[in-house]
């Protein structure tokens, strides 16, 4: 392969992109999450509210999901062992990391001991349903992710190319469906967390993988598919809007907010293929945002859990700063605080705890 081929064995520009959802992420939760409206006014109050959009930094994560997970499960299909060197992998990834932090928070008061049992099986988003309170909410999409790992590699193995394709479509096409009974049943508190609610961003990732495989593919295909698919995306967005398609309070939104926000970043991969392997790669391959996609597993574990402490090391040793809410110089205190100890801790953690297991995954070939 070379520079400009779309499938390469490290593709640097999707870090980029990992550390666009990263911090979309701890941003929303460093602010809206954490603060709302509450108190702001004027430049503050824009500001915290542009963060709220970050809630959709998950929704980038599954599409990049599908997208890579798909294209080692297809690249693999002839390898021996195909069931074995997938599932190894991917738990030497996924698996130290996510056990430490289910051991840190088990000796944290506020945490329900129900709902970490559930997270210890990966199924922390039926939490809600089953009436536990979700103790540390960023879990779901883990869970998510896992459901992905156990059912699609089965799916890839028995089904023909193009019945995994129409597998993928047929997803995407009855997700706003299911989303939209859900919501004439009044939304059951938590439902929205449910992997069968949110599958369509796997899906089109999945497609996306296996679209740029097929031998016929194009860079100048890859190219008419972004702009189509992110035309489409603006559309719904600009004339939904005046019927509810940006708020999920309402039934087009219930419906169909998530298949443009997902539609959306799908354009937003293939643009960033392109251009990262085009004369436009300095665009996408940006350091600081590679750093943050480079530790955003680790960041989003304990993300939340350093905005917890620093707010109970506050309150006990500067009450000064323990109250951010409604004050916009104490809201950015905390994040910069916080979320620059957070930043330090998932660094070391990927440099001197995951990667350790990860050099033991490599032995399972590449």
């Amino acid at each position: 392969m070379d520079s400009t081929d779309i499938v390469r064995a490290k593709m640097p520009e999707l870090d980029s992109l990992r550390g666009v959802a990263i911090l979309l992420v701890v941003f929303y939760h460093g602010f809206f999450w954490s603060n709302n409206l509450t108190g702001l006014s004027g430049a503050a109050k824009f500001l915290v509210n542009f963060t709220r959009i970050g809630w959709l930094g998950v929704n980038l994560f599954f599409v990049l999901s599908g997208f890579l997970i798909t294209g080692i499960l297809v690249d693999s299909l002839a390898q021996k062992n195909f069931f074995r060197r997938f599932y190894v992998r991917r738990a030497l990834r996924i698996l130290p990391a996510f056990y430490a932090l289910l051991l840190i928070l088990a000796f944290i008061p506020s945490q329900s001991r129900a709902y970490l049992l559930l997270s210890f099986f990966y199924l922390s988003n039926l939490a809600s349903p089953l009436g536990i309170p979700m103790t540390y909410t960023m879990l779901w999409s883990l869970a998510v992710e896992e459901h992905f790992y156990f059912v699609w590699p089965v799916a890839v193995k028995v089904l023909s190319g193009r019945t995994l394709m129409i597998l993928a479509a047929s997803i995407v096409c009855c997700e706003p469906f299911l989303r939209a009974w859900y919501f004439f049943r009044g939304w059951p508190e938590g439902s929205g967390y449910l992997t069968w609610l949110v599958a369509d961003g796997l899906a089109m990732g999945a497609i996306l993988a296996m679209v740029v495989r097929l031998p016929q593919f194009t860079r100048k295909r890859l190219a008419y598919l972004a702009v189509m698919v992110l035309g489409v995306a603006a559309s719904m967005a600009v004339f939904g809007s005046p019927y509810g398609i940006l708020t999920q309070r309402r039934l087009l939104g219930a419906s169909l907010l998530l298949t443009v926000a997902h539609l959306f970043f799908l354009g937003a991969l293939g643009l960033t293929l392109l251009m990262g392997t085009g004369k436009w790669r300095r665009l996408v391959n940006i350091p600081v945002l590679q750093f943050f996609g480079g530790i955003s597993y680790g960041l989003y574990l304990i993300h939340w859990m350093i905005f917890q402490g620093w707010d109970a090391i506050t309150k006990l040793f500067l009450p000064g700063l323990s109250h951010p809410v409604g004050h916009a110089g104490l809201l950015g205190i905390r994040f910069l605080g916080a979320g620059g100890a957070a930043t330090g801790l998932a660094y070391l953690s990927r440099r001197y705890f995951e990667e350790p297991f990860l050099r033991i995954k490599k032995r399972f070939g590449p």
